[in-house]
């Protein structure tokens, strides 16, 4: 897969999910017949540049239960996460301090990167997200990180 057609493939999906929730929200407040205002992009940013030949993109649910903190780890690429449900307090190496990510907002990890704060917002609400880890075919996905951390 050439990485215009992984960017093609991953523009058209984040489309999909925008074009679903923007569609469930307007459902009961927008007659039928109403014109469809132009949307901004759900998220915008650089990929890094690495020649994708031989890589894959592997797309996973995470579910944080109601209080759940994750532990620090690394990827063996980038990752793009989709939050689908309630919040998520994320703070990733070299992007600053702690962010909380509400649905329908995605956040990205450059690869290398220490996802060292990864939690659920919420101690009575779930959350779950979607991760879209794009990494070299067959290399171990998530890898815990010991003496850094929330």
């Amino acid at each position: 897969m050439s990485r215009r057609d992984l960017v093609a493939s991953f523009a058209l999906f984040a489309e999909v999910l925008a074009s679903t929730r923007h569609a469930d929200a307007q459902t009961q407040t927008t007659p039928a017949a109403a014109p469809q205002a132009p949307r901004p992009p759900v998220f915008k940013h650089d990929l890094p540049n690495v020649n994708l030949d031989g890589w894959e993109v592997t797309v996973s649910w995470v579910d944080y239960p109601p209080g759940r903190v994750g532990a620090p780890h690394q990827h063996a690429g980038f990752v793009l996460a989709y939050v689908l449900e309630g919040a998520v307090i994320a703070k990733i190496s070299g992007q600053g301090e702690e962010k909380t990510f509400n649905a329908g907002q995605m956040f990205y990890e450059q690869p290398g990167a220490t996802h060292e704060v990864s939690k659920n917002a919420s101690q009575t609400q779930p959350a779950r997200l979607l991760a879209m880890i794009f990494a070299k075919k067959g290399a171990t996905l998530t890898t815990p990180v010991t003496g850094r951390g929330a």
